[in-house]
């Protein structure tokens, strides 16, 4: 009798391998690129989206962008001048916590702080993240938008959707075939840690409420160095 595919282990050693070449790789394409590249920017970013994300490395096609990591792009920058890889690199080391990654590029520092200072997607939040604003449902009819344009440039919210709502704890009830609330209902307070049934409710409602955004923290030039900090240039 064959085995069953589902019933296969994976050794760890096997797993220790994978990871330990996909650290090597990303260790030598950041040094690869301190060779290549004039600029060296540390960026974080709000409301992390692959799809975002992807966007920009195709937006900037011509430069490098490396995200996750974050110790193996420290290690491969250097942590201090006795082990950095080029001159001054290891103080961007100290940059490389959170959701942060590295972008290599050799267009002009000022080309690159206008491109992601335009950047922003708007998209729906996520479980876990502060609510960046209140929303409340009206009472009366529900709308598709839940009251957040006009009555008359909205349509009633289809009335297939009355038990999914109420299985999120909306107090809904059909009347003559239309959802309705009896009194307003707050969806999420502004500051609030959301759960999965608001950012649901959210989203059935088109509140789209978290914005990705791109934060410059600081850059290496190979020309001069030296690194900046982008806080201290704005200023």
């Amino acid at each position: 009798m064959p085995k069953s595919k589902r019933a296969r282990v994976v050794h760890l050693t096997k797993v220790d391998k994978k990871g330990k070449e996909l650290t090597i790789k990303v260790f030598a394409n950041v040094r690869e690129c301190l060779d290549q590249y004039q600029h060296c920017f540390v960026f974080s970013v709000d409301n992390m989206r692959n799809t975002y994300l992807k966007d920009v490395r195709n937006e900037l096609s011509d430069s490098r962008l490396f995200f996750g990591k974050t110790k193996v792009m420290a290690k491969a920058l250097g942590t201090t001048p006795e082990d950095e890889y080029q001159p001054s690199t290891h103080r961007l080391s100290k940059f490389l916590v959170g959701d942060v990654g590295l972008l290599f590029t050799n267009r002009e520092p000022t080309a690159i702080s206008e491109y992601f200072s335009n950047l922003a997607k708007t998209d729906f939040a996520r479980a876990g993240t502060p609510a960046t604003r209140s929303f409340t449902v009206p009472t009366g009819i529900v709308y598709s938008m839940g009251g957040e344009i006009d009555p008359e440039q909205d349509v009633p919210m289809a009335h297939s959707l009355e038990p999914e709502l109420r299985k999120l704890n909306m107090p809904t009830s059909l009347t003559k075939g239309k959802i309705t609330l009896e009194n307003p209902y707050t969806v999420c307070k502004e500051g609030g840690v959301l759960d999965s049934r608001q950012t649901r409710l959210l989203k059935l409602f088109g509140v789209a409420t978290a914005e990705f955004t791109v934060k410059l923290l600081a850059y290496w030039s190979s020309a001069t160095n030296e690194v900046t900090e982008m806080e201290a240039m704005e200023e």
